[in-house]
């Protein structure tokens, strides 16, 4: 068996609203979310916008302090680490951010962009690292000629490639991959995937993959873990989320997806309203007001357990 390289222990991030005469409510972005990710495999994390799925990838990276519970890499918790080891530790934790044209300092020059992770760590001298970026730029397919542009001359595609190359630099274990994909069109959205099943097989990479995009997914992940309003409701292998998922939230997830066949009439999820607020959740079951199935008193009154159902599937539902 594989070891746990990554895993969440109740965590939970809360951020604190202004409000007209101070501080205002609580927004509960991430609610006692626990996971693990194996070395070498991918978990796929999806859920609507707003669900608080970019906001448990910056927790997983320490990026943002959690409210409550625990991170682990590789053995280590990082909640508790002081900061000369959590800084080399972060030469194993990196992140492809979601938009390539934002996550680029556009007055650098893509040799500025990729030397600087090692200039951070004093890692080599000029030498060294001029033949690191340019060996960088090869594995994701850019040439040596494109070191001194600037980010506003490429195409998206291209962008994101560089934010790939900067996220390699430091050869990390883990790679988040934050809607690396979305502001792409269709046919570059395939050329990236490509690339990164390519390099997850050439570096023996780890990737938590966050998504919107099922299709997307399904393609590129081992693993699916469902969030919703800050919670994981359900993971499972793919092979079962693609046919033995039980929560309805997935069942209506995936049943907005529109099937690519005219002759066959798209029927949309038999959902209530829409989902609520993060500052206001609902007693109980946070999906009780849309489910189409919630009918015990259970399911507005007590949070259901997240629970193991089967080998590797979990599920967070009253009725499963």
């Amino acid at each position: 068996m594989p070891e746990t390289l990554l895993e969440t222990q109740d965590l939970s991030r809360h951020f604190r609203l202004a409000g007209p005469w101070g501080r205002g409510p609580w927004l509960k972005a991430v609610e006692g979310v626990n996971l693990s990710v194996q070395a070498g495999e991918t978990l796929g994390l999806v859920g609507e916008s707003g669900c608080g799925k970019s906001t448990l990838g910056r927790l997983i990276l320490a990026l943002l302090p959690p409210t409550g519970g625990r991170v682990f890499f590789d053995g280590e918790e990082l909640t508790k680490l002081p900061k000369p080891r959590l800084k080399q530790l972060r030469r194993e934790m990196q992140i492809v951010f979601q938009d390539p044209y934002s996550s680029l300092n556009p007055r650098l020059t893509v040799r500025q962009i990729l030397e600087e992770p090692y200039a951070i760590h004093g890692l080599g001298g000029r030498g060294e690292r001029r033949a690191w970026v340019a060996e960088l730029l090869q594995e994701v397919g850019l040439a040596e000629e494109h070191l001194e542009r600037y980010p506003h001359e490429f195409s998206g595609g291209q962008r994101q490639r560089l934010g790939i190359a900067r996220a390699l630099a430091l050869k990390p274990k883990l790679i988040v991959a934050d809607e690396p994909v979305s502001a792409l069109d269709v046919s570059i959205q395939a050329q990236i995937l490509n690339l990164l099943a390519d390099l997850q097989q050439r570096h023996g990479l780890t990737y938590l993959f966050i998504s919107h995009d099922l299709s997307v997914i399904s393609q590129i992940s081992d693993r699916v873990a469902v969030m919703y309003l800050g919670r994981l409701v359900e993971t499972a292998p793919r092979a079962v989320f693609d046919t033995a998922r039980l929560h309805p939230y997935t069942e209506a997830l995936l049943a907005a997806v529109p099937l690519p066949d005219p002759g066959r009439p798209f029927q949309p999820p038999e959902l209530k309203g829409d989902p609520p607020s993060p500052i206001n959740i609902p007693a109980g079951c946070p999906f009780h007001p849309r489910c189409p199935e919630a009918r015990l008193p259970l399911c507005r009154e007590v949070i259901p357990d997240y629970r193991e159902t089967a080998a590797a599937h979990w599920v967070s539902c009253h009725l499963r």
